[in-house]
């Protein structure tokens, strides 16, 4: 899964949802760009929905990656 973060997204909102994954068990890869924080959550993302992480503060998008077969 990755959690793209808004631009005004501020360093609270991020350690927000990162708190909240780790808390759960998952590992996250941040990457930090010039207009974008994107986080990965690494781990079987299963019981995560999208709407619930999309509730975070400062989340702009969430995109779930196909499990591979």
């Amino acid at each position: 899964m990755l959690i793209v973060m808004r631009k005004t997204a501020d360093e609270k909102a991020q350690e927000e949802i990162k708190s909240f994954l780790i808390e759960r068990g998952f590992d996250i890869h941040q990457s930090t760009g010039a207009n974008r924080v994107i986080i990965g959550v690494i781990g079987d993302t299963e019981s995560l929905t999208e709407s619930d992480i999309q509730a975070f503060p400062g989340v702009l998008q969430v995109v779930r990656i196909a499990k591979e077969e």
